[in-house]
């Protein structure tokens, strides 16, 4: 979801007493409910799409309608707009229950990376935070992601929502983008499957979850008209290939359409986008619902395939309102529009489950156990997600003997930053350094009450830990000049509707610079939304970017600063070394936006312009080493299954992220990831390691055959531990084929 810092143009209605009533709002005092006897739907022993054609049958236009319009669940001063009673106070959306047919409501709240709470003045739900998107797919373990998306499902149940806002795949073709936290990096693999499968755990609770923002959705300067300009082509083999990947992997319940436009026509009412790509070459069965305030359009909308409009009042006018119920009577929409509207919208309740489990309380305050519990969820992922980028003469892990520690910066006597916007979660105990402007959207800025200077002195209890909060520079050069070492915490505010620079604020540089040269046992921790620019890396002693990490960010940090925790996450991102080494290097503009790099995204543009990074793709420290070998390559199922040995050499047990890289001829670059896999070796242990290819990554698109095609002949497979790192080599010759578009594992 995204929200709007103003919202222009008054519906021309009389007013919301009669939205309401056009949309039948009141129908949940309706007929009395049916047998369950007639009520063929509610078989579960009937596929989905059964039960969503018996049900619609049975609707009359008005419960239709009813499906297809969306409410904000919170009240919005600005319209002098009060949400529907029936909402959960400080919701992102609510649909009506229909309950003559047994159709549940549906409760939507932002969830990527927790249970939000949106404006008004409301109290706030405390909830547990995972780490930004960024961070938890730079760990790069499933796994772990399919946990974390469980816990956000777990924490929605309980709270008494059945649809989540979550899900955010958007290629990171902008690295100053305010949204970028909340995504899956700069790869189409690597993101497709990280965000599939916190899609998936998410969805594991018998509740909806979104994937979104579709598609090209890059920036957040002048995100509800701005124009994406970028062939077909190129797209499927970037962007929308990573949306396939995390579709294919999760089978989400929604896609959810951006705000900008793509080449000319508006994500929310573009047919390529909604119904030729997702729908007759992807063949997505669910349904599309629009961003809050997504929707440009009634009749054009419905056409090219919006489901669902969500979010009133957020719209220029209530589109799937009364003027979705006119455009029906008049026939500008026919009838069997709105019929497959409602039919896609019930067959995702059906297949996920919101009618056999339905939500039966919304408490306001969780258990203390599952938040307990929880916690260690969203720590574990603050842990394998933060990136070791630099480690001089080890002085990482910090020793137990040190007797005197300088902690400046960043506010770590009070908490850990968040990234703002709609997918801002509220922490048990509420914001720990309130006031910072903005307080209102895209704020508050929050910080998380897990304090890493408090962490840091459980960490050394022996050791002298001085705070110095970084705004009387010679004070902090003074207090690191005394200390045996200096952990510097620097962060970067990011969030919805604004874009960011890639330098620090506040003068952190010159904070970093002078700190280091009074002390080089200098840490600098970043707490950031993104990559930025590091030109005092080698002045100090080590970095770790901890990107936004939750709840339990504060002790996970600690943690990782001494050891008890082993560093295992690896860049998602490519952190350039300048401005100009990006394919744009002018900041986010107003209007069209041409991708002249096209599918040359990311790590694939410094390799295919010759550029060295500050860090590349897929790059990251550990405390101990690993090796690796017996890489062999062979044909299989008409791809490449890899297969090769990982040992870890040092002496402390660790977690290492093998990649696997393909490279072909006649491609958008050089290379590209074909595969990775996250093991934990314990020192000396070995564990051998297969991999199969996706062929659509050795594939390229074919748009005159409508086709993904694989030239026959030789590949080189490329094994290492980040993208400029090659370990050892391997060649193999595969079949030429062709793949239909459809095609999936």
């Amino acid at each position: 979801m995204g929200l709007r810092r103003t919202i222009a143009v008054a519906t021309p209605l009389a007013g919301l007493a009669a939205i309401l009533a056009s949309t039948s709002l009141t129908a949940q005092n309706s007929a009395p409910a049916r047998s369950e006897a007639a009520r063929p739907w509610a078989n579960p022993r009937l596929d989905p799409d059964r039960r969503a054609d018996l049900l619609v049958a049975q609707m009359t236009t008005e419960e239709k309608l009813t499906l297809v319009f969306g409410y904000f669940g919170s009240d919005f001063q600005p319209k002098k707009y009060t949400a529907p009673a029936e909402a959960r106070p400080g919701s992102a959306g609510y649909v009506p229950a229909i309950p003559r047919l047994g159709i549940p409501a549906q409760w939507q709240t932002d969830a990527g990376i927790g249970v939000a709470t949106q404006g008004g003045a409301q109290r706030k739900r405390g909830r547990t935070a995972l780490p930004s998107g960024l961070a938890t797919t730079a760990s790069w373990n499933t796994e772990l992601a399919y946990q974390g998306g469980a816990m956000i499902g777990r924490e929605a149940r309980a709270s008494g929502f059945n649809v989540l806002l979550a899900g955010g795949v958007n290629l990171m073709r902008e690295p100053r983008n305010g949204r970028n936290f909340e995504y899956g990096g700069e790869d189409p693999w690597l993101a497709g499957v990280m965000v599939g499968e916190q899609v998936r755990g998410v969805q594991s609770n018998h509740v909806i979850s979104t994937i979104k923002h579709y598609a090209i959705n890059d920036q957040e300067t002048d995100r509800d008209t701005g124009n994406s300009i970028i062939g077909d082509t190129e797209a499927r083999m970037s962007d929308l290939l990573a949306f396939q990947f995390a579709i294919e992997r999760s089978q989400p319940g929604s896609i959810m359409c951006a705000y900008n436009k793509v080449n000319g026509t508006h994500a929310c009412e573009n047919d390529w986008l909604l119904n030729k790509v997702l729908r007759d070459d992807w063949g997505f069965k669910g349904y599309v619902m629009s961003d809050w305030g997504a929707t440009h359009s009634t009749a054009a909308a419905a056409r090219a395939g919006l489901d669902q409009d969500s979010g009133f009042p957020f719209d220029k006018e209530p589109y799937f309102g009364k003027p979705l119920a006119d455009a029906v009577a008049r026939g500008d929409v026919p009838m069997a529009t709105l019929d497959r509207m409602a039919h896609r919208i019930l067959r995702s309740m059906f297949a996920h489950g919101l009618f056999e489990h339905p939500i039966t309380a919304a408490p306001h305050d969780l258990p203390a156990a599952m938040l307990a519990e929880h916690a260690k969820v969203t720590r574990a992922d603050a842990e394998e997600g933060a990136v070791l980028l630099r480690n001089e003469n080890a002085l990482l892990p910090l020793s137990p003997r040190v007797k005197r520690i300088a902690v400046i910066g960043g506010r770590a006597d009070k908490g850990v930053i968040a990234g703002g916007g709609s997918s801002l979660v509220y922490p048990v105990g509420g914001n720990a350094v309130p006031g910072l402007e903005p307080t209102f959207w895209p704020g508050p800025i929050m910080y998380y009450p897990n304090a890493p200077l408090d962490a840091i002195r459980r960490q050394a209890p022996r050791a002298s830990v001085s705070y110095a909060d970084g705004s009387d520079r010679a004070a902090a050069v003074n207090l690191a000049s005394q200390s045996d070492v200096v952990i510097v915490y620097a962060t970067q505010w990011a969030g919805e509707a604004f874009d960011v620079s890639l330098t620090l604020p506040d003068h952190q540089y010159a904070l970093i610079s002078a700190v280091a040269k009074a002390n080089p046992k200098t840490v600098v921790v970043l707490e950031t939304g993104g990559p930025v620019l590091t030109p005092w890396a080698g002045e100090v002693g080590a970095i770790l970017e901890a990107w936004f990490p939750g709840t339990q960010g504060g002790d996970a940090i600690a943690n990782l600063l001494f050891g008890k925790a082993n560093p295992s996450g690896h860049l998602p991102v490519t952190f350039p070394r300048s401005i100009d080494q990006l394919a744009k290097p002018s900041e986010p503009n107003k209007g069209d936006t041409v991708y002249s790099e096209g599918a040359t995204v990311g790590y694939k543009w410094y390799d295919a312009k010759g550029l060295e990074p500050q860090y590349p793709f897929g790059f990251g420290l550990s405390y101990t080493s690993f090796a690796y070998s017996r890489l062999t390559a062979r044909p299989q199922g008409g791809s490449i299954r890899v297969s090769f040995a990982v040992r870890n050499t040092g002496k402390r047990v660790g977690k290492d992220v093998a990649q696997v890289y393909v490279a072909g001829s006649g491609w958008e670059a050089p290379k590209r990831l074909g595969g990775f896999r996250k093991v934990e070796l314990k020192p000396g242990q070995s564990q051998t390691v297969t991999l199969d290819i996706d062929p659509r990554l050795l594939a390229t698109w074919d748009a005159a055959s409508h086709s993904w095609k694989v030239a026959g002949g030789s590949y080189e497979v490329l094994l290492g531990e980040h993208s400029r790192d090659v370990k050892a080599r391997a060649r193999v010759t595969v079949e030429a084929r062709t793949l239909p578009v459809g095609w999936r594992p």
